[in-house]
């Protein structure tokens, strides 16, 4: 089952919520042409995806990045569509019987005949992509409620950040930020918390889980 958590036409945005086991998002988008859509992400439990899509056409999956648990349900999906399958180019580590398409920042995706942007963002991957579409922007595991993603080391987090202070917060206020996983946020709320994160001095290895008012 699905939800829709962003509705201003002709944008539509519909979440499967939490799905998996590792509690995952993915999104079904729609445009003008409300009976295509494309899918963001492909986690296990896909099954849920293609029942929510139902009777409507498949685009395009795009996959924000390389790690398994946004791809495990990549054959479900496969299995009930031959629509192509996109990730970022700078990407490293997938399979490349998968067959992704390239995308890099800046390209457009037609969505039922409705523009979305690409954003490269790299850190928590070297390919890892949001997805703009109105005033939303679907951050994968790039940006959370509370702060980035976890990275694998410091080198990873400083490129992180410059991606989300330099390609994120400076999106309008009110754009509403869905994650790979968990609730959403906005970026005023994630401007006001890497605002906080920004004044304290940080261990000079600080990497991993990172909260921007904890850490």
């Amino acid at each position: 089952m699905s939800e829709i958590v962003y509705d201003a036409t002709p944008y539509l945005v519909e979440v499967v919520a939490n799905i998996g086991s590792y509690g995952n998002n993915a999104y079904i988008l729609s445009g003008a042409d409300r009976d295509r859509v494309t899918i963001v992400d492909a986690p296990e439990g896909a099954e849920a995806i293609i029942d929510a899509v139902g009777a409507r056409t498949i685009e395009r999956i795009v996959v924000t990045h390389a790690h398994f648990d946004h791809w495990l349900g990549f054959d479900v999906l496969r299995a009930a569509t031959d629509a192509p399958v996109h990730a970022g180019a700078d990407e490293d580590g997938l399979d490349v019987t998968r067959g992704a398409l390239p995308l890099v920042h800046g390209d457009t995706i037609s969505v039922g005949g409705t523009d979305a942007t690409v954003v490269h963002t790299p850190g928590h991957t070297p390919g890892s992509i949001c997805i703009r579409f109105g005033d939303v922007v679907l951050t994968g595991d790039t940006l959370f409620p509370g702060g980035p993603g976890r990275t694998r080391d410091h080198a990873a987090l400083l490129q992180e950040i410059e991606s989300i202070t330099s390609r994120l917060l400076t999106l309008p206020p009110s754009t509403l930020v869905l994650p790979g996983h968990g609730p959403t946020t906005t970026i005023a709320r994630s401007v006001e918390e890497h605002a906080a994160f920004a004044r304290r001095p940080h261990d000079p290895d600080l990497h991993g889980d990172v909260l921007w008012l904890e850490s």
